[in-house]
């Protein structure tokens, strides 16, 4: 019974970011929320495999991912996912991000996005996307901070430098 309180509690802490990150991968809101159900259940049955090694949203992430790949394989799905449907929610204290989202029509950034390298793109459609904080995004790519900080200023200047192509 005590494990099955710890998953709740788990769950209510960790339920956003694994369905942020899935969105990420997914670009779908369903399936981010299917998928981000069969991670826990994952979780919950491997509970006693996690050694601590990690962060505990790291390890569900990284569950997260598996059950991602694992609907591609069975779908057959390659990763390019059209994202002509993807909504922006970004806060407005964000004025970086929002200025590139005011500058660039949506199709042509996703299409600037798609053309970035997979760790650039992966942090870039985080942030964009999932709201992360760099700090979570770390987390996330088992990287500091500060790694995914400066990785994203790179991407966003590589995008905005093709702008003025």
């Amino acid at each position: 019974m005590g494990e099955m309180k710890n998953m709740d509690r788990i769950y209510r802490e960790y339920a956003e970011t694994v369905y942020k990150y899935l969105f990420c991968l997914t670009h779908d809101a369903e399936l981010a929320e299917e998928l981000t159900q069969e991670t826990f259940y994952q979780a919950m049955k491997t509970i006693n495999n996690f050694r601590g090694d990690c962060k505990l949203s790291v390890w569900l992430c990284q569950i997260a991912k598996n059950m991602w790949r694992r609907d591609c394989a069975k779908k057959n799905k390659n990763k390019s996912i059209p994202l002509d449907d993807i909504e922006f929610k970004l806060s407005a204290k964000e004025n970086i991000e929002e200025d590139i989202l005011k500058n660039e029509d949506k199709l042509t950034l996703f299409r600037k996005l798609h053309s970035l390298n997979e760790k650039t793109k992966e942090v870039m459609y985080l942030r964009l996307t999932g709201e992360l904080s760099f700090r979570e995004i770390g987390d996330i790519v088992n990287r500091s901070e500060n790694w995914a900080r400066v990785t994203f200023y790179r991407g966003k200047q590589k995008i905005l430098k093709e702008g003025d192509k």
